[in-house]
């Protein structure tokens, strides 16, 4: 099934106003960030949104903030509806335009937008980022974000915002943005739920606004028992493609983010939206992703980060000795913005340590999406983190490059990451430090009941428990301290009663399937199973209502009902919770005897009328110990019920009577048979304690023999779990170390085709100038096998006339500036050797890299325009006129032998503008702008002017000069000659001279 085509905005026109309204009175705000080419693309997208559309615009752009904006002139030109400039506390209303101001930021707070100074006017400003954020927080479910063309990546951060909060996210085809830099960041990151051009997105919002129910009423009402139903199959089948159970989600999350996906595919009921992803598993993928909730940043709630640095991390670092591992463990780690903000975190505070320690630490960052996992490793994101990330920091810990910053390799050095599913894989252990923020939020009661006491469980006493700002630790507060109550940072805690764990492998996710049915109720539709509180009042209440405890097998107290402080009291010295240390004198015997009967007959056994002081005098009591199996939760506990007895009456005294002599002497003889008797048995008695005694020093032995093979057991099953969870990290650090391989063998592919491609021989030795890597090409230049890395340069045989290569090695290596020269081999041919510097990435100098450039045909055409400059010097030198050449520029760089033995003056004298000093001082200056005047106009030169030869005097010479130009008609090089004329000059002086003379009478003169 195929989700119906968008339709066209037209045919929306006519119930959208009331469609996309809720029933609140709320309407959708679409807020367009725009930059570089955004004009046209706002022009194009605002043309075809109909008038009524029922939704508020807001156009962020950036501005120059030095001119006045007419961008709202320029957009009423082509929208349909108002256009109006932002003013400060403007309510957005429906079908209007607001665009923002120059030299402004925009934030929205409760439907009203607020302009404020940026930051820094000419620094690097992102108000796309800033207004998406605040429109998120104050719209939630109803902003909607639209990326159209510009550069950079400003709106990608505020866009995670908007989807975060159940937002959507419309990008322009990269394609059709004049310019892509935005989209692309956009697309990449994974933000983007339309990608189309910009004409067909109105189109597009307005089609996902009338299919999102969401959007149309205040909150989602709860879904009936069919809708719930169909939820429950959208879970199966998640489970079914990705092997991860979301049914301890919170539902309303869930189905928030299916009927985002609804509104996306234009899709009205979701027994349609479960048909749809059972034809499409690849939507499956999407709704998994968009359930995954990957939204983070760098340093997220500053206050806490600050409270972490400044107080949390140095007493931590105080506490280890030097060369110890500190180890941390960041769940949901999502790209990695958190786990990288741990480690700087931890990074500044060892540089603030007054006595500096070995430190290490070992982060170990987990997630569920292996897509952001991926992103993760690489470290690299875009510019626009320098709105959460301070200057300082940008310079100490990350290296920009061309596609934004990559965080430093120290920095990523100490993150391990790995995919890992929280829920269901077992946890890290022994760590000192548990950064789970904003996960909580998003499970299920009973799903945090469980992962709470699995964070107690993986942290080292007074380890450090860091939680979102929305989590707490909820009802285990006595197991966690908090450091202060607006960070949301804990202290572990060694409770007096062990906190029970699931641990993961007990989890539902990990259970079979029930019973094998696809489509059985998910265990989420289960109520939670209540505490031990519950069911101890419980089982109290069904069968007795006196006074009672409940305690494990030795004793332990684990809960208290009634009032009990009638038969137990505490006992002096250390603090023990064992209910036969708090059992009045008198009672202990009794409730030992009982209790050891009720656990090894496995049936209720009752003692009445156990006698026993306390403060206001003799009791008596009836003690009822039972062993339960029932509830499952309780197996293995036992209750002790007390309930008082009244003591049974007092005989009636015989009346007196006078006794005779014979009966008299018959109870003399009487009361010393049963003196005997008592004496007797008080012997008894003394031998029974004394055997008792040698009986319960044994039975101490005995049970302390037990606990220590108890002890012994738990241990092993601790280092078992232990083994699991040091197995787990194994697993992790070979994953991570894989992926690094991989890496490096791609890196290393790439390298060599690249080098390879080049065809330039490329030769890399280290700081000793031994051989580390060369090329194909190298191997013809250099005698060079794969055997011979790690030999010297020195002992190795080269084609090439170049003895001095060692040594000019040596010089780059110790002056840092490379060099370059042109040397011939011995089969004639050239090449260009260029020697320079191997630096690292931390920029460290680690040998030196040598290219060999074939110049065989660069030489050759070098020695033929040689010769050929030769051949015409020679022709210009055989010439009888004076040949001279000049620059493109005008100035002097060639005169023949004929011009220097002419002036007698030495040619260097003369390049450049010198030769103008020749000229007859009533000729230079007209000559000279005659000669700029051609230089400046490429047209040739035809002038007479009088030159000074070497006895002094000034002789008549034609000049003619011509601009030499290339294929592209640029002059390249001037040629000119100088031609005397000086007996044709006086000849037509003298000529001139006889005309006038005639004209005037005279005789013509000789």
């Amino acid at each position: 099934m195929r989700p119906p085509r968008s339709p066209p905005a037209a045919d929306l026109e006519a119930p959208a106003t009331e469609g996309h309204r809720a029933r609140d009175g709320g309407f959708p705000i679409v807020g367009i960030g725009a930059s570089a080419g955004g004009l046209e693309a706002l022009e194009a997208f605002l043309a075809h949104v109909p008038e009524r559309s029922g939704i508020g615009f807001v156009v962020v752009q950036h501005l120059d903030p030095t001119h006045k904006g007419v961008m709202v002139e320029l957009l009423q030109r082509v929208s349909n509806m108002p256009v109006v400039q932002v003013k400060e506390n403007v309510k957005v209303e429906p079908d209007r335009v607001y665009v923002i101001p120059p030299n402004k930021d925009l934030s929205i707070l409760r439907g009203a937008l607020h302009l404020m100074p940026p930051v820094a006017p000419r620094g690097m400003n992102l108000p796309i980022d800033g207004f998406f954020r605040s429109l998120a927080n104050d719209q939630q479910e109803r902003g909607i974000g639209v990326i159209l063309s510009g550069m950079g990546s400003d709106g990608t951060l505020g866009l995670r915002s908007i989807k975060e909060k159940a937002g959507a996210g419309f990008v322009q085809a990269p394609a059709s943005a004049k310019f892509d830099g935005m989209p692309s960041s956009a697309i990449e990151a994974g933000l983007a739920d339309v990608v189309a051009p910009v004409e067909e997105l109105p189109g597009r919002i307005l089609a996902y606004l009338s299919h999102a129910p969401h959007l149309r009423q205040p909150a989602p009402a709860p879904p009936v028992e069919k809708g719930q139903s169909a939820i429950d199959k959208v879970i199966v089948l998640l489970r079914m493609h990705t092997g991860n159970d979301f049914s301890l989600y919170k539902r309303s999350t869930v189905y928030r983010r299916v009927e985002r996906r609804m509104g996306l595919h234009q899709i009205d009921r979701i027994s349609n939206y479960v048909r749809y992803l059972r034809e499409n598993p690849r939507e499956v993928e999407l709704l998994f992703k968009e359930l995954l909730i990957g939204v983070t940043s760098f340093f997220r709630d500053g206050p806490a980060w600050e409270h972490l640095a400044r107080e949390v991390m140095p007493e931590l670092l105080a506490q280890r000795r030097s060369g110890s591992v500190i180890r941390a463990w960041v769940p949901a780690c999502s790209t990695g913005e958190e786990a990288y903000s741990l480690a700087i975190v931890f990074k500044e505070a060892m540089a603030r340590l007054k006595n500096p320690k070995n430190l290490i630490l070992q982060i170990f960052a987990t997630d569920l999406d292996r897509d952001a996992i991926d992103k993760a490793r690489q470290g690299l994101y875009p510019a626009n983190i320098a709105a959460d990330v301070s200057p300082e920091r940008l310079r100490r810990h990350f290296v920009q490059e061309e596609r934004g910053y990559r965080v430093s390799k120290d920095v990523r050095e100490m993150v391990i990451f790995a995919p890992q599913n929280v829920i269901m894989d077992p946890p890290f252990t022994k760590l000192d430090l548990l950064s789970c923020r904003n996960l909580l939020i998003y499970l299920a009661p009973e799903m945090q009941r469980r992962l709470v006491p699995l964070f107690h469980y993986s942290l080292n006493p007074g380890g450090i428990l860091f939680l979102g700002s929305a989590e707490t630790v909820g009802a285990f507060s006595s197991h966690f301290a908090a450091l202060d109550g607006k960070t949301r940072l804990y202290r572990r805690l060694d409770a007096a009663v062990a906190m029970p764990v699931d641990f993961p492998a007990s989890f539902p996710g990990t259970q079979p399937e029930a019973r094998g049915a696809p489509h059985a109720e998910s265990p989420a539709g289960a109520k939670p199973s209540p505490s031990f509180q519950a069911l101890a009042d419980r089982v109290l209440l069904q069968r007795f209502s006196p006074a009672g405890v409940l305690v494990n097998e030795r004793g332990d107290i684990i809960y208290i009902s009634g009032r009990t402080g009638k038969y137990l009291e505490p006992a002096m010295g250390k603090a023990n919770w064992n209910v036969f240390a708090m059992a009045r004198d008198g009672l202990r015997v009794d409730l030992g005897n009982a209790f050891s009967r009720a656990l090894r007959e496995e049936r209720a056994v009752t003692v009445r009328g156990a006698r026993f002081e306390s403060d206001d005098g003799a009791h008596a009591v009836d003690l009822t110990v039972q062993r339960l199996d029932e509830p499952r939760e309780l197996r293995g506990t036992v209750l002790i019920v007390f309930t008082d007895a009244h003591p049974a009456p007092a005989e009636a005294k015989g009346k007196n009577r006078p006794l005779t002599a014979r009966q008299g002497a018959r109870l003399a003889e009487l009361e010393r048979e049963l003196q005997r008797a008592r004496e007797e048995v008080q012997t008894t008695r003394e031998e029974m304690q004394t055997s008792q005694e040698e009986l319960k020093s044994t039975n101490e032995e005995l049970q302390s023999t037990n606990e220590e093979l108890q002890s012994t057991n738990e241990e092993l099953t601790t280092s078992k779990e232990e083994m699991q969870s040091l197995n787990e990290e194994l697993q992790t650090v070979n994953h991570e170390l894989q992926a690094k391989v991989d890496e490096l063998s791609r890196a290393n592919n790439d390298m060599k085709n690249l080098l390879n491609s080049t065809d330039i021989a490329t030769l890399f030795l280290d700081g000793e100038l031994h051989v580390r890597r060369f090329t194909t090409q190298t191997a013809k230049i250099i005698k060079l096998i794969p055997g011979d890395a790690g030999r010297p340069i020195t002992d190795l045989v080269t084609e090439l006339q170049y003895p001095a290569l060692p040594d000019d090695a040596r010089e780059v290596l110790r002056t840092l500036i490379y060099k370059e020269t042109v040397v011939a081999s011995r089969g004639g041919r050239w090449f260009t050797v260029r020697i320079m510097p191997y630096r690292t990435i931390e920029n460290v100098i680690d040998g030196v890299v040598i290219t060999f450039t074939d110049a065989s045909a660069t030489k050759a055409l070098e020695t033929a325009f040689r010769e050929q400059a030769s051949q015409l010097r020679q022709m210009a030198e055989s010439l009888p006129t004076l040949v001279w050449g000049a620059r493109p520029d005008g100035a002097c760089d060639y005169l023949s032998r004929q011009w220097v033995e002419y002036t007698g003056v030495a040619e260097a004298d003369q390049l450049g503008s010198g030769w103008l000093e020749q000229v007859h001082p009533d000729d230079r200056e007209r000559v000279r702008d005659a000669w700029r005047a051609a230089v400046k106009a490429g047209v040739g030169l035809d002038t007479e002017l009088r030159l000074r030869d070497r006895q002094g005097r000034y002789r008549w010479h034609k000049t003619r000069a011509v601009p030499i130009r290339n294929e592209q008609a640029l002059v390249v090089k001037w040629y000119g000659t100088h031609t005397e004329v000086d007996d044709l000059k006086r000849a037509e002086e003298a000529a001139q001279r006889q005309a006038g003379a005639r004209s005037a009478g005279e005789e013509p003169v000789a």
